[in-house]
């Protein structure tokens, strides 16, 4: 399995705009994007919290200030190709937030427009025999 890579905002735009192109000339193809923001609580701190039947300190629900956010994405290849599997992963700063989203918003929605519509006349008529 290929590890993550944490590149710059830029590296990260470009490398996605790669995974979008590559995927849109596959037949069955997925990318998984997420986001989230990056509290400072490391995963092993949180996960021996949550095994321990203390509460948890909710501190960082409303910070003093704005916290970065982490964006990674993947194509989703099946088991079997875990070998193929890309990862890449980048911060984005809270100053440099609006920018961001910006560029990535207009690459995910060229990226998309290449991408089939989705069949949705099999699943009405089964209902339709259901009923």
């Amino acid at each position: 399995m290929a590890e993550q890579e944490r590149l710059s905002n830029d590296e990260f735009l470009d490398r996605l705009s790669e995974l979008l192109k590559s995927a849109s000339t596959k037949s069955k193809a997925s990318i998984y994007l997420t986001q989230k923001r990056l509290s400072g609580i490391s995963d092993d701190d949180t996960k021996s919290d949550l095994r321990s039947d203390s509460l948890l300190d909710y501190a960082d629900i409303s910070p003093p200030t704005h916290l970065p956010v982490l964006i990674r994405a993947t194509n989703g290849k099946s088991k079997k190709d875990r070998k193929d599997k890309i990862k890449i992963a980048t911060v984005v700063q809270p100053d440099e937030l609006e920018s961001f989203f910006g560029k990535y918003a207009e690459l995910c929605r060229t990226g998309m427009s290449g991408l089939k519509k989705r069949d949705r006349s099999k699943g009405k008529k089964k209902k339709k025999v259901k009923a």
